[in-house]
């Protein structure tokens, strides 16, 4: 699609676990020309679970749609040559490279930028000073797990997806076209870094939490599944369902009322407790006083009879579900969303997959199908480097590059 925003883009990538992949992806589902460079026969992510009855790995082929893969021997000299070419002599649009590998041979910024002095290098760090570090133990320092889980346990919870990672790989996406519109600007490249640790830490002071613990003696508590400074939380149904129910205004609480039926009983609370519950921490500080009174409104109902009773309001909720009901019934829940597409990924089979979550002009951009590992090494090579057939055939006899179109 070549009107896409970054059509004629071209970053190499090295990278494995999920930041930087996405950021990569994020890059490629936007129209730039992505090439993922591993070692010959797979880094870490060939594999990693969860896999497709097949074997195959799921992870990988969701955090690499609409890229090409090249292989090539990392540990060699003439291996790194080639992909130290692939990025120095990639045109006009190229000399880009997005990675989180620890810096080799004539791959590392200082040598790259030699060979191309408007280089634009992103790269990825655990944490600033170089040591590793990934989601699980970022999250482990900054002390979220002592914020998750049930009010009356006592260890950590971790969360079962990897926030930081996430919002680290946009972070990569967006500060590696943020050094790319300064080169078109000014013809001078960029060497960033950004630090996994650094992401969470920004987020959690963003979010007012580093604040919070430095100005308040007493350190906010576990709430289990009450929302922190409002009103919100999770109620059993009269058909064993369970749903969220989150009021953020005073709208919000109005319509509940109106709906619940409630209003003069929580208004004999208000004046009992000279409290307003229009006002958010109010309704926070007395928020089990409020559940006691709203728990059996919710219990005596099914789903469906609440949903028909909130229908109308601006009352935000949602039953909980669990990930497989959206493989149910052949998918219909996700058939129903635009963002995915039916991928006949190799290996793989066919499945729904996201596409790109932006719309553009009204128009839903469609997921490309991931690279089986090294598909587009002659390509590739060919293309940017003008190397024949015959000494495509000679670097790989020799073991130089890998794996190549089947």
């Amino acid at each position: 699609m070549t009107d896409l925003p970054l059509a004629g883009m071209r970053v190499v990538e090295l990278s494995s676990f999920v930041a930087s992949p996405l950021g990569g992806m994020t890059l490629a589902q936007l129209g730039a020309d992505v090439i993922r460079v591993d070692p010959i026969g797979g880094g870490p992510d060939i594999d990693r679970w969860p896999l497709a009855p097949s074997g195959t790995s799921l992870y990988w082929a969701g955090l690499n749609k609409g890229k090409r893969s090249v292989t090539a021997d990392l540990r060699s000299p003439e291996g790194r040559a080639i992909v130290a070419d692939l990025i120095t002599k990639s045109g006009e649009q190229g000399g880009i490279v997005l990675t989180n590998a620890h810096p080799r041979a004539g791959l590392s910024y200082d040598d790259l930028r030699a060979a191309r002095p408007d280089l634009i290098h992103m790269r990825l760090l655990g944490h600033r000073d170089g040591r590793n570090a990934v989601d699980y133990t970022v999250n482990a320092e900054l002390g979220f797990p002592y914020l998750t889980g049930p009010e009356d346990h006592a260890g950590p919870v971790n969360h079962v997806v990897p926030i930081w990672d996430v919002a680290c790989g946009l972070y990569l996406a967006v500060g590696l076209l943020a050094a790319e519109r300064h080169r078109s600007r000014t013809g001078e490249g960029r060497r960033i870094e950004v630090a996994l640790h650094d992401v969470a830490l920004a987020t959690a002071g963003n979010l007012g939490l580093l604040a919070e613990a430095q100005l308040r003696e007493t350190p906010r508590p576990r709430l289990g599944n009450n929302l922190f400074g409002d009103f919100g939380r999770d109620f059993g149904t009269a058909d064993g369902e369970r749903v969220m129910v989150v009021v953020l205004s005073a709208r919000h609480w109005r319509d509940l009322m109106a709906a619940t039926g409630l209003g003069e009983v929580t208004a004999a609370m208000e004046a009992a407790y000279g409290a307003d519950f229009r006002r958010a921490g109010d309704r926070y500080e007395h928020r089990e006083a409020l559940a006691g009174i709203l728990t059996p409104w919710f219990g005596s109902r099914t789903y469906a009879e609440i949903e028909r009773d909130l229908k109308e309001t601006s009352v935000l909720r949602s039953r909980y579900a669990d990930i497989g009901e959206l493989a149910r019934d052949d998918a219909a829940a996700l058939r129903s969303n635009p963002l995915m597409s039916v991928l006949d990924q190799p290996g793989a089979g066919p499945h729904l997959a996201p596409g790109l979550p932006l719309v553009l002009d009204e128009r839903q951009i469609p997921p490309g199908l991931a690279p089986v590992l090294g598909e587009h090494t002659d390509e590739v090579l060919g293309e940017l480097l003008s190397l024949s057939a015959s000494e495509v055939d000679d670097l790989r006899s020799r073991r130089v590059v890998g794996e190549g179109e089947a």
